[in-house]
């Protein structure tokens, strides 16, 4: 299932960096993130939906290419996102 409308413009206007900002990293890590514990919720459900685990597993690899980046272009921002999101223990 999508994220909703609704829930994905509340992860914009959180993560934002100045306000017409829809596509930064940091908004991009944030709606992956979401997407991930949906799909990890469903997997917990249904175990057995490997279309859903490979889904899972494809937008892990992509969320860690893009923290890569971050991390690479903005140390500082990265440390914040990843705090706010409660990831990379």
């Amino acid at each position: 299932m999508p994220l909703l409308q609704e829930r994905k413009q509340e992860i914009i206007n959180t993560f934002r960096v100045h306000p017409t900002d829809t596509g930064s990293s940091a908004v991009q890590i944030a709606l992956l993130s979401e997407r991930v514990n949906q799909l990890t919720n469903h997997l917990k459900e249904h175990p057995k939906d490997f279309s859903s685990r490979r889904s899972l597993l494809k937008i892990i690899g992509q969320r860690k290419r893009l923290l890569a980046y971050l991390k690479r272009e903005n140390p500082a921002q990265y440390k914040e996102l990843i705090t706010r999101l409660g990831i990379r223990g």
